[in-house]
């Protein structure tokens, strides 16, 4: 292995954060070439917490932009302050000093998270979570910022950074991304854990749990994974799971602990049914 890709490895592993090697090998390249990353893969495998850690080990700041349908330029971009503006015009007609062209300058600019991010120094890391919520018009949108690292505000011209942002985007696959945005970023998929990650995972967070204790948690969620939930747990319900058990002095798993701490891992009554009506001993038991 590359040894700047361990070193980025140990780095998130300082910041409690366990990416394996093809992980952080393009996450490393990523930031090499100033690329940026997309993340897919299931709800919870850590794909936003990627990006929260980059921005831990670099100290810089993380610039988030939680996407969802209907998400347009003037959340994502800038907007216009308008009141202020209002004031100003009414005042120049009052005086009859009137400059249309003064209303639309960066006094009454307001930033968004994306014209933020290419402005802000040190660069910080630009998360767009979630892309695939957001519409087709508006990914078409993000393709200057993911190409040129700019944005062109038509009453003022172009913005671009001088310092490129670490860009990651997360995407839970609700529906399928253009092939332009996908070409724009290097891909990974993410996908849970295996037992034995998990469990180190587990450990990391939660280090006076028992490691027997947290192999058995990570058993345990992985056969609730396979079974068809509504809201399969991920890494953050394993963790919970596991504080739990240390806030209850658990040493093992058994039917008591575990029916009183389901609601760690199960978030809705169809899914905590389901695993009832199939026995809480395949969690317990794992």
């Amino acid at each position: 292995m590359n040894g700047q890709v361990r070193q980025l490895q140990e780095a998130l592993r300082n910041v409690h954060y366990v990416a394996e090697e093809g992980l952080a090998t393009v996450l490393y390249l990523s930031q090499q070439l100033r690329r940026p990353l997309l993340l897919e893969g299931p709800a919870g495998v850590g794909k936003t917490a990627l990006a929260k850690a980059l921005a831990e080990i670099r100290s810089v700041n993380l610039i988030r932009l939680q996407c969802y349908e209907g998400l347009d330029a003037s959340q994502a971009l800038y907007d216009w302050d308008y009141p202020k503006q209002l004031l100003m015009a009414r005042a120049a007609f009052a005086s009859g000093d009137v400059d249309q062209t003064a209303l639309y300058s960066e006094r009454f600019l307001i930033e968004r998270p994306l014209l933020r991010a290419l402005r802000e120094r040190p660069a910080p890391v630009l998360l767009v979570d979630e892309v695939d919520r957001a519409d087709e018009e508006f990914e078409a949108m993000l393709l200057e910022i993911l190409s040129d690292f700019q944005i062109t505000i038509p009453e003022l011209g172009t913005f671009r950074a001088d310092e490129p942002p670490s860009v990651v985007l997360t995407s839970n696959r609700t529906r399928d991304l253009s092939d332009a945005l996908r070409r724009r970023c290097l891909y990974i998929w993410v996908d849970y854990p295996l037992p034995e990650q998990e469990a180190a995972i587990i450990s990391l967070h939660v280090p006076q749990l028992a490691p027997d204790l947290a192999r058995q948690i990570a058993r345990s969620v992985r056969r609730l994974r396979k079974l068809s939930l509504l809201k399969p747990p991920g890494l953050a319900e394993s963790i919970d799971f596991a504080r739990a058990l240390c806030e209850l002095g658990a040493q093992e798993l058994d039917e008591t602990v575990t029916r009183l701490t389901i609601g760690c891992l199960l978030k809705t009554q169809e899914d905590a049914a389901l695993v009832q009506e199939r026995g809480l001993n395949l969690i317990w038991n794992a």
